[in-house]
């Protein structure tokens, strides 16, 4: 009896101590109370809480537009006089301009001109000499043809002549040269505006770097020196700078550039500057068009419809193909097919002032029955000329 006894006050104690220890457990995991600021901040009426109530407008001071301050009408007046247009130049004339640029042929002078006058001054012309005096003539690129009709005339007149003085032989040579050029082709650019108020228009062709867009700028100058209003049409849409260029050349003798979107279609920009020359009263249109290569067939097709969307106003006055010099003979073969596909109006002969190759010109006379009208001589805004046979040969073969 006392072991049942002692049994049950054992597991009375053992529930006990279990009871203890859960609620202990308990307590220790009750967080502790969150303590509440005593004290409410006050909010800015600017910045609404959520849950506010609704408060009425704020009585504070608020600017009106009345009260802004504006600045004065001068500052206004000299900002705009900062900006100030580009200064517009004048141009020197065209008459005489070639006379005036003869050092620029100093190479070509001292090739071809001097070479031929050293030649024929020697005591005796013998075979091996006229044999030199033709590799000069080919070496200058004058071409096979020509080159065998100038020493065949040369022959002929230097024995009649007899003896030879360095005056008489450079009259001689002078002579001879200007009938090989030629005198009687019209070298003359339409340029003036038609009798019902149409502008002439102008279109500027050639391969890609031989100084076209250059060449279109100065010939713009040549145009306002004399005494052309002129339009400039930017169809040169392919490369990215061509139209800025154009335009830059144009602001600086006050001549307005019509242009398109790069990468747009050639063809509308010229026609569009052919539409504003017109509405304008321009004297001529000036449409330098994109470097073509002619090995491109699609290219020069385009070429073509440019021609054709702009003689949708009227028919084209001019059409001059731009001709590096420096190329030669390779020169001819650019030449050809641009004749195919327009009609070549006038040749403009570039750098000329830095090759020995002043032949060229005769040989792309002959070769497309088309006159050199203009030719460069240098870097310069005016170094574009009119040509004028007799004062090349002049700067050829020196005083």
């Amino acid at each position: 009896m006392e072991y049942v006894i002692l049994a049950v006050v054992i597991a009375v104690i053992a529930v006990g101590a279990v009871a203890g220890l859960v609620v202990s457990g308990r307590r220790r995991k009750e967080l502790p109370p969150v303590q509440r600021p005593t004290t409410i901040e006050p909010k800015t009426p600017s910045e609404p809480q959520v849950g506010d109530e609704a408060a009425a407008p704020s009585q504070a001071p608020v600017q009106t537009v009345e009260e802004v301050e504006l600045p004065e009408a001068a500052e206004t007046v000299e900002a705009e006089q900062a900006v100030e247009a580009p200064a517009i130049e004048v141009p020197e004339p065209t008459a005489g301009r070639l006379v005036r640029l003869r050092s620029r042929l100093s190479r070509s002078q001292n090739s071809l001109g001097k070479g031929l006058l050293t030649l024929l001054s020697r005591d005796r012309l013998d075979e091996d000499t006229w044999e030199e005096i033709e590799e000069t003539l080919l070496t200058a690129d004058v071409g096979v043809a020509p080159t065998q009709e100038l020493v065949e005339r040369l022959r002929t007149r230097v024995k009649v002549l007899g003896t030879r003085t360095p005056a008489e032989l450079r009259a001689l040579l002078h002579e001879e040269l200007v009938a090989l050029i030629g005198t009687e082709a019209d070298r003359s650019l339409k340029t003036a505006k038609h009798e019902d108020g149409r502008p002439a228009v102008v279109l500027v062709v050639g391969v890609n770097g031989v100084g076209k867009t250059t060449t279109s700028g100065k010939l713009g100058r040549v145009l306002v020196a004399d005494g052309r209003t002129v339009v400039l049409g930017a169809a040169d849409t392919f490369r990215a700078a061509a139209a800025d260029q154009l335009q830059t050349w144009g602001e600086r003798v006050g001549a307005r550039t019509v242009r398109g979107p790069e990468g747009g279609d050639p063809a509308s920009v010229a026609f569009d500057a052919v539409k504003e020359g017109i509405a304008e009263g321009a004297d001529t249109v000036l449409i330098d068009t994109a470097g073509r290569l002619h090995t491109k067939t699609g290219l020069m097709d385009e070429l073509g419809k440019v021609k054709r969307v702009v003689e949708k106003h009227g028919p084209v006055d001019e059409v001059l193909l731009v001709l590096d010099a420096t190329t030669g003979q390779n020169g001819l073969v650019q030449a050809r097919v641009f004749a195919e596909v327009v009609d070549i109006t006038g040749i403009v002969l570039t750098k000329l002032d830095g090759t020995a190759k002043g032949g060229i010109v005769v040989a792309v006379q002959r070769d497309l029955g088309v006159p050199v009208k203009l030719i460069g001589l240098g870097e310069g805004a005016d170094d574009l000329a009119p040509f004028e046979p007799g004062a090349f040969v002049d700067a050829l073969i020196g005083d």
